[in-house]
């Protein structure tokens, strides 16, 4: 298949397309940075064509809604999304590829010809459809996941147990699609691919959805109540139902119905949690109704919570996601994210956290290492100096440390943390872990700030032949260290790696993941950096930030 592990293997990222009812919040922009970072790592590693596509949903009943509120049309509401979205996922540095807007002609004609391949294949049938619809969510709610509730003027209503929107008795003719006919399908291929979704807590609970009942699917609504939507062909009496067309967008954008077969079905696509029956129960069920297979991984993650409280427009804690860049930068705000994001579970956000973590870890720790390393006292001739062999020469086992060397056996085992972290930091993108692969990246950075104050390169006198040659292992340890971790950040935070291997003098065709080697001087080997001038000075690193409250206090002193 086109998904071999081959040379030039072809991947398509994908975050959702974000529905258009609202201005981007945190949540639209964590799935982007998630999917951005994989992106941009396998970039560096170089391992084949690369797409990530993004974009809005602009269809159904919410959309209509929305613009009705404010006083606009549907397209209108749309086109002032589109362009909010567009922007943010640009300040933040997601290096798109794609952005797909549902309402262009491409994707309606790709999802037409999807439904016309849905109905050849047998899957679709008219039927009676009545129940509880729930018009934020665009889906109708079984009986048992509804509660009695008063609506504002005191009469009996019914809502959803999951998030309290108000359902109303909905009774009309559809296209029903047979999801009951894919059950067994769908097991064998979770059950064969035990990968296909991350993290495993979201596989087991879809594995769990599938040994329940899985009712038939309804398809299309009625035109009368949504407008706002693709039609049926053959039948201009119904819409698409708008799930059924935004899940279309990861096939339109690689060409279907001509071309698909070119990057289908080597897809990743990056969902929030409250999404995946939609993409792990539906959408491979009508993938295999036109004959295709579903795509290779699907990873999920978890919400956001403001200080343990859920983001919502009505306690008005939804976070700005353009405030927050400006606030502490793109790219801390990128490093935050990533780095207290762990897919699994929910996470809370506070400034007050935002502020310690890019501090200590940004500001002080990396943004420190690298000022004391090239600081004109300790470099005064601004190189990548030289390693000497004799001050730290090459062991087999560290532990039988002789007296004569300089390098202790602390120091090969902090060789050795940082040698093993490109291969530890790969296998954590490829889990779907970055989070993990981001510790991993402070330790070692903690590690090296050890090394290099145990040995206070301050104190040796460069005067000294002896000591010199110390002097300069010890900054060309630093210097090999820093340059591992700018290249490992680039997916992450790229503005401020690229500041640091600039500062390295570090070529934009030396960046590159393939050819990440540490140290090769330990080993016998040259080293391309040695005796090279390093590049004109930076400034600081990262700044360091003040807590929206101090921020206050200094200013009302002033």
């Amino acid at each position: 298949s086109s998904s071999g592990r081959g040379p030039g293997r072809r991947l398509l990222l994908s975050t959702p397309i974000f529905y258009a009812n609202g201005p981007p919040h945190l949540g639209h922009l964590y799935s982007a940075l998630l999917a951005d970072a994989l992106h941009r790592h396998r970039a560096l590693r170089g391992t084949g064509p690369g797409r990530l596509s993004t974009g809005i949903d602009e269809h159904g009943l919410k959309i209509q809604q929305a613009a009705a509120a404010a006083g606009t049309s549907p397209p209108e509401l749309c086109e002032r999304m589109s362009g909010l979205f567009r922007h943010a996922l640009t300040r933040a540095a997601v290096s798109f590829t794609d952005f797909t807007r549902t309402s262009e002609p491409r994707h309606r004609r790709a999802v037409q010809r999807f439904w016309a391949a849905l109905r050849d294949s047998g899957a679709l049938y008219k039927g009676c459809y009545e129940g509880w619809y729930c018009t934020p969510e665009e889906c109708f709610l079984p009986e048992s996941q509804l509660a009695e509730r008063r609506d504002p003027q005191g009469h009996p209503c019914k809502v959803s147990l999951e998030t309290g929107h108000q359902v109303h008795w909905t009774k009309e003719e559809n296209y029903m699609f047979r999801l009951s006919a894919f059950q067994e399908l769908l097991q064998k291929w979770l059950r064969d691919n035990p990968h296909a979704i991350s993290p495993e807590p979201f596989y087991q609970r879809v594995l769990r959805w599938l040994q329940e009942d899985l009712p038939d699917l309804s398809v299309s609504r009625e035109r009368s109540r949504l407008q706002w939507g693709i039609p049926v062909p053959s039948d201009s009496t119904q819409t698409i139902y708008v799930w059924v067309d935004a899940l279309v967008n990861y096939l339109s954008v690689v060409g279907y119905p001509e071309t698909h077969g070119e990057w289908w079905p080597a897809a990743y696509h990056v969902v929030g949690k409250d999404i995946l029956k939609f993409h792990a129960v539906y959408w491979p069920a009508l993938l295999m109704a036109v004959g295709l297979a579903p795509p290779q991984r699907i990873l999920v993650h978890s919400h956001w919570t403001v200080r343990g409280q859920k983001m919502s427009k009505s306690l008005g804690n939804v976070i700005d996601p353009f405030a927050c860049m400006r606030q502490y930068t793109v790219d801390g705000f990128r490093y935050f994210l990533l780095r207290q994001g762990v897919p699994e579970r929910d996470c809370d956000y506070y400034d007050e956290k935002v502020v310690k973590v890019l501090n200590s870890e940004l500001a002080d720790a990396l943004g420190g290492l690298l000022n004391r390393s090239t600081a004109l006292s300790i470099n005064p001739s601004n190189t990548y100096p030289s390693f000497s062999e004799s001050c730290f020469p090459k062991v087999l086992d560290y532990r039988e440390t002789k007296g004569t060397r300089r390098a202790s056996a602390e120091d090969y085992e902090f060789l050795a943390s940082v040698a093993s972290l490109p291969l530890q930091v790969a296998g954590y993108f490829e889990g779907f872990q970055i989070y993990k692969a981001l510790e991993c990246i402070t330790l070692c950075v903690r590690q090296t700030n050890s090394f290099f104050q145990r040995h206070k390169p301050w104190k040796l006198n460069r005067r000294d032949p002896a000591e010199q040659l110390w002097l300069d292992t010890i900054i060309h340890v630093t210097l090999e260290c820093l340059r591992v971790y700018g290249t490992l950040l680039q997916p992450v935070i790229p503005h401020t790696a690229d500041k640091l291997l600039s500062r390295l003098a570090v070529e934009p065709e030396e960046r590159g993941l393939s050819s990440l080697t540490f140290l090769p001087r330990y080993d016998g080997k040259p080293c391309p950096f040695e005796g090279r001038q390093l590049g004109p000075d930076t400034g600081l690193l990262f700044h360091r930030l003040e807590t929206s409250r101090q921020h206050q206090i200094e200013t009302e002193k002033l």
